[in-house]
C-alpha cells in the first residue's frame, strides 16, 4: 500500500509558513506586486517603459516582478501604484472578533 506524503496545511501566509522572519511585511509586499504585475500586464506595458514610470531601473523592475522586492518597502511599491493611475486606501478598522490575529492584507 503507497503512504500518503506527510503536509501542513498553510496560514495563507506562505513567508510566515516557511518561518521567515517579517513575514507579515513580505506577505503584504508580495501582494502589492501581484497588483503592480497584472496592472502592467493589462495595460501592456512593458518593463523599461513601467522602470520610467516608477523612477528605477528596468532590472528593478524585472528583479521585483521575479519576487526579488526586498529593495523596495511597502511605501514605495503603493507608490508604483499611484503612479500606474491607482487609489491606494489605507483602512484601520477593529479586528474582526473570529480573527485570531490581527491582519494586513491587499484588496
Amino acid at each position: 500500500m503507497k503512504k500518503l506524503a506527510d503536509y501542513e496545511t498553510s496560514t495563507g501566509n506562505v513567508f510566515a509558513d516557511i518561518g521567515l522572519p517579517n513575514a507579515e511585511e513580505h506577505f503584504l509586499k508580495a501582494q502589492l506586486v501581484l497588483k503592480i504585475s497584472r496592472l502592467m500586464k493589462n495595460r501592456d506595458l512593458k518593463q523599461r517603459e513601467a522602470a520610467v514610470l516608477f523612477g528605477v531601473k528596468q532590472p528593478d523592475v524585472s528583479k521585483m516582478l521575479r519576487g526579488d522586492f526586498r529593495q523596495f518597502s511597502v511605501e514605495r511599491l503603493m507608490r508604483f501604484l499611484v503612479a500606474l493611475d491607482q487609489d491606494v486606501e489605507i483602512v484601520v478598522r477593529p479586528r474582526k472578533p473570529t480573527a485570531t490575529v490581527p491582519a494586513l492584507r491587499v484588496a
